[in-house]
């Protein structure tokens, strides 16, 4: 069988974050794709495979990291979606069945691909006695994101602190179920990004993801509010980079990047 290593949230080869994409007839046990994940060893590997027609979606789709099956991920989405168009397999936008629902991805004008999420509940809590520590930097404010991620959103000072962050990752694994999101507001919004933020996810074997869709349905939510316009980009300042588009819509939140399919091949086994 084909498969693909594509750079997603990136116009260029070997910058936003790379995912392994599959095309298969069926899901085969969950050893074999965990294994499968284990081999590519990027963020996410993505297996999709089509649906009987006049469903409620026409492909199904589970992502799974080097260690484990995630309930939601934004960059393999965009991956496997740009694979189906660039190969013909799929036209037109494409219904995902996924463990967080019906997820949509829609081919646009300019050669980018808009996923349709749901958008995280946020809810402020108490900063965790140590993530201060662990992080490196001191929290502004920190919320959950629900259970979609299972993430803590952290913000701090600003766009310098986040990009200068250097967490203890083991420390930080005992604070959320999948990790933390760092963010703060732009520096200069006229250099085309308007918050900033990384992805330390240690309970899911990622150190730091370079680009995280998943992540922009509470850091979408978050800016918006503070910013008030429905609209931002954001930039995951990881030393991969990427731009996400976002786009507020109440309980649903747009995810808009490019993706460039840098590696095909085949899987022997």
């Amino acid at each position: 069988m084909r498969i693909r290593i594509v750079d997603a949230f990136t116009d260029r080869p070997f910058a936003g974050n790379p995912a392994g994409v599959l095309l298969l007839d069926s899901f085969p046990d969950d050893a074999w794709l965990q294994n499968v994940a284990m081999e590519v060893n990027h963020a996410e590997t993505a297996f999709t495979h089509r649906l009987p027609e006049d469903g409620e979606a026409d492909w199904a789709l589970r992502w799974f990291t080097p260690a484990t099956e995630v309930a939601l991920c934004g960059h393999a989405t965009l991956a496997a979606a740009h694979v189906l168009r660039s190969t013909g397999a799929h036209k037109g936008p494409v219904r995902f069945a996924t463990r967080s629902g019906v997820l949509i991805a829609t081919p646009t004008a300019d050669g980018s691909i808009t996923l349709d999420f749901p958008t995280a509940p946020l809810t402020p809590v108490e900063t965790p006695d140590g993530v201060a520590e662990a992080l490196g930097a001191e929290p502004l404010s920190t919320l959950d994101t629900g259970p979609n991620t299972g993430d803590l959103l952290v913000e701090v000072a600003d766009e310098k602190t986040v990009r200068g962050l250097a967490p203890d990752h083991r420390a930080l694994a005992r604070y959320s179920e999948r990790g933390i999101i760092a963010t703060a507001r732009a520096e200069d919004p006229t250099r085309g990004y308007d918050f900033v933020s990384r992805c330390f996810f240690p309970n899911v074997g990622i150190d730091e993801d370079p680009v995280t869709g998943s992540a922009h349905t509470a850091l979408a939510p978050f800016w918006s509010e503070r910013l008030g316009r429905p609209a931002l980009t954001g930039l995951q300042a990881s030393p991969r980079s990427g731009l996400v588009r976002t786009e507020v819509r109440g309980d649903r939140t747009l995810l808009s990047g490019h993706a460039v399919t840098v590696i095909e091949g085949e899987l022997l086994t």
